[in-house]
């Protein structure tokens, strides 16, 4: 629960995919392969990129078993690749504002998943491997429709997001590893499954506030 506070007070810019305006500047400025700096930004994105950390963090709440935690994060990250990739290199776009919104949705689902809403509400459990997949296509999407409006050079461009890409990853890996040790220690507590509801709660509730944020922009756009 303190990471999920922590990561509702760390300001406006860290809800979506925001850039900070040095790499952003960077970036419209570079031209021709640039593998390591590229790398650098894809990291430091994917570890300051709360939506995302909040989704992954819905994932793993409840599991355990590093196999399957592998599963999920696999898929998550071949939906945030692909469309990623396919995004900038066909230049389709989407309103950024829009996808961040459904961004937050998948906060939402996954905390409600993880409360048992969807068994009690209609009585079926969605297969959360294949939503994990979908929400997956779009934070990528998302990444790639800000990616879009920077212009980057065409020079070197498919090495370039790949790279980006490579250190989407990395940072993906090193944020999840900061947070299977935390929640190691949280599970190995009597306190665990006495606030796993107010946990997810708390979860839910970042995710409509992620929601209404993108809203907001999107009607004073």
């Amino acid at each position: 629960m303190a990471l999920m506070i922590l990561l509702l007070c760390s300001g406006v810019e860290a809800w979506a995919h925001n850039v900070a305006e040095g790499d952003k500047g960077y970036i419209q400025e570079s031209s021709g392969v640039l593998f390591f700096p590229f790398i650098y930004l894809g990291a430091k994105h994917m570890v300051t990129g709360y939506d995302h950390l909040l989704f992954l963090f819905g994932v793993i709440f409840f599991l355990y078993r590093m196999k399957d935690i592998g599963i999920y994060v696999t898929l998550f990250a071949i939906g945030h690749s692909t469309t990623m990739l396919f995004g900038v290199l066909t230049g389709i776009s989407a309103n950024a504002y829009v996808i961040d919104a459904i961004i937050g949705l998948s906060v939402v689902y996954k905390a409600l998943d993880n409360l048992g809403a969807y068994q009690r509400w209609f009585g079926f459990q969605p297969n959360t491997k294949v939503a994990t997949l979908v929400f997956g296509f779009f934070h990528g999407f998302g990444l790639a429709t800000k990616i879009i409006e920077f212009q980057i050079a065409e020079d070197g461009l498919l090495t370039n997001l790949i790279a980006f890409n490579i250190g989407v990853e990395i940072g993906q890996l090193l944020a999840l590893g900061a947070i299977l040790i935390i929640m190691g220690y949280w599970r190995r507590t009597s306190s665990f499954m006495r606030h796993a509801f107010a946990a997810n709660v708390v979860l839910m509730t970042a995710g409509f506030v992620l929601v209404g944020y993108q809203l907001a922009g999107l009607t004073v756009a």
